[in-house]
């Protein structure tokens, strides 16, 4: 079975106004009117991509980082992750960001598709898995100083994703993703 889409909206969209801007994420406002007539508001928070990478092992572990996850009050377990630079390719954003927070680097990359976090934001999330890896000097960004990485069995990782213990939606959907192009779901 196929699910198909349609890149066609159902109205049209008659205003657009900047409410809010800060680095790389802004708040606009879309007036929209239906074919029917009836008008509606939309909010859209446009966002940067990010690239997430599943680090996979000849020993079948991988790796996950710990951050502080300040807007939630808590830490998060994830794997490496990170904003797409304007303009940057996907895939090279995956390579950065699993040297920087990591400490790898890998010889085979396999694209695992795309997902988006929420209906709001216009962001992509682009996923990956690394095989053919090598330990690098690891050079995580200031704001990241308190990272912990911690290297996992990969079904451990998985059971993880699965009940609950990550909550991180990207981090999730990049474990499960991996597991079925590994052939072990």
């Amino acid at each position: 079975m196929t699910l198909e889409h349609d890149a066609r909206a159902p109205f049209e969209v008659i205003a657009s106004t900047e409410v809010g801007r800060e680095w790389n994420l802004s708040l606009r406002r879309d007036r929209v009117r239906w074919p029917d007539g009836s008008e509606a508001d939309y909010r859209v928070v446009e966002g940067p991509d990010a690239a997430f990478v599943v680090p996979f092992s000849q020993a079948e572990t991988t790796v996950l980082v710990r951050q502080w996850r300040h807007q939630w009050g808590t830490t998060a377990w994830e794997v490496p992750a990170g904003t797409l630079e304007a303009g940057e390719d996907p895939l090279a954003g995956a390579q950065r960001e699993l040297a920087e927070e990591a400490g790898l680097i890998a010889t085979g990359w396999t694209a695992l598709g795309v997902t988006r976090g929420s209906g709001l934001i216009t962001s992509r999330q682009y996923l990956f898995l690394a095989r053919g890896l090598q330990r690098v000097h690891r050079a995580p960004e200031p704001y990241e100083r308190d990272m912990i990485v911690r290297e996992v069995p990969f079904r451990t990782a998985l059971d993880a994703a699965l009940t609950g213990d990550i909550e991180h939606a990207g981090s999730i959907s990049t474990i499960v993703r991996a597991a079925r192009v590994l052939g072990i779901v």
